[in-house]
């Protein structure tokens, strides 16, 4: 721990640092995110995610294999890599904490960033009302229009945690049905879209911070962005905080929501490409992308709460498109 406090000390220029809070653990005891207070900085607080690569992971639902612990590492080096060469890239509106520094000190990873509770965004959601979702919406609209077309170097050539080549195990565990027979031509037709942007990858309601007036939002944790079509991270937000009756009712409303929200924000990119076209293929998409992560949760948990009639709906769409 001295040599993480000396590496804080030295990023920051501080004359003193404390870890006053550890915010969460790390999925699977990788380490912890904690807060620690400093002195004679700039900044009074910083962020600090210390990964641990442990000899032996501690998966909630079983999962340790060498191909999940390999996942996991990697993923935290595409992190790294993301907040080192394209988080600079973002402006308010798709507002993320700035990098103060990273570095590897012995079998640890350390990242340090600024504190979004400070910078102005410090409430957390679980549920998420209909205008708050278009807040989310929004950023990820901006986030999407500000990577159109990039190439994801260093970061995950597909974006998202649940994409088919990273989840080998979780398919093996699946029941046949028609999903797992399709999913090779689901994962084909979501990898050649047209239109390829980078992906948040972990677009749920837990990754975003709001202001105190729930109008503006920063998002966090880039484990998994990657490569892909914008409207994987727009399926898996509405997932992660409506309820199926929800989705149901304001599918529609929110979508239409986003791309208007995206024609904005790549209108001030002045990237060259027909929008129109766009929205077909990724409204397309929409359904596509709820197969594909149904599938991930089919050989998962089968039994979690988001394999519900809504999802189920929107495989069947999916199948009947292929």
């Amino acid at each position: 721990m001295s040599n993480v406090k000396d590496f804080i000390l030295k990023a920051t220029n501080a004359s003193h640092c404390e870890e006053v809070e550890v915010i969460q653990s790390l999925w699977s005891g990788y380490g912890k995110i904690s807060r620690y207070q400093l002195a004679g900085a700039e900044m009074n607080t910083v962020i600090v995610k210390n990964i641990i690569f442990p000899t032996q992971s501690n998966h909630p639902r079983g999962w340790n294999t060498n191909k999940s612990h390999n996942r996991k590492v990697k993923s935290y080096q595409v992190e790294t890599a993301y907040y080192t060469n394209f988080n600079d890239l973002c402006n308010s509106a798709c507002r993320t904490p700035r990098l103060i520094s990273s570095n590897a000190i012995g079998e640890q990873q350390v990242i340090i960033l600024e504190d979004l509770d400070v910078a102005g965004f410090p409430v957390r959601k679980s549920n998420l009302t209909i205008g708050q979702v278009k807040v989310c919406l929004k950023w990820l609209a901006n986030f999407h229009a500000t990577f159109m077309g990039q190439q994801p170097k260093e970061l995950w050539k597909t974006g998202t945690y649940w994409h088919l080549d990273t989840r080998p195990d979780e398919f093996a565990a699946m029941y046949n049905t028609p999903l797992k027979g399709a999913a090779m031509d689901i994962d084909t037709l979501l990898n050649n879209c047209k239109h390829q942007t980078l992906v948040h990858g972990d677009a749920k309601v837990a990754n975003f911070c709001f202001s105190e007036d729930l109008k503006k939002v920063a998002a966090v944790d880039f484990q998994y962005v990657g490569g892909g079509c914008g409207i994987k991270d727009i399926a898996y937000l509405m997932g992660s905080c409506l309820s199926e009756n929800e989705c149901n009712i304001y599918e529609n409303e929110l979508l239409t929501y986003y791309f208007n929200a995206l024609e904005i924000a790549l209108d001030e990119t002045h990237i060259d490409l027909n929008f129109r076209v766009l929205e077909e293929e990724w409204r397309m998409l929409y359904s596509v992308c709820w197969a594909d992560f149904t599938r991930f949760l089919m050989g998962w948990m089968p039994t979690h709460q988001k394999i519900n009639g809504y999802s189920k709906l929107k495989v069947e769409e999916a199948l009947n498109r292929l």
